[in-house]
């Protein structure tokens, strides 16, 4: 499987994950998806990453990024 293949598997997991979780019954499986969407959250950050080391994102890209992976797994971060 290709590297763009699996970013955008990722990144479909993580929204996909909150709705998922935001309709189950009880807050422990609740938090379970969230903690699912987070893993795939920093799987996708390190995607990137290795994307970059790659040649195949600018490192200025992938700095325009970083900020936003960060945001993001601040906010999962906080609602586990």
């Amino acid at each position: 499987m290709g590297l763009t293949s699996q970013m955008r598997r990722s990144a479909v997991s993580v929204p996909s994950n909150i709705v998922e979780g935001s309709a189950r019954k009880g807050q422990t499986e609740y938090v379970r998806f969230l903690e699912i969407a987070f893993a795939s959250l920093k799987e996708l950050h390190y995607q990137f990453s290795s994307a970059e080391k790659l040649g195949y994102i600018k490192e200025s890209d992938n700095s325009k990024c970083l900020s936003k992976f960060l945001e993001n797994e601040k906010v999962l971060g906080g609602l586990i």
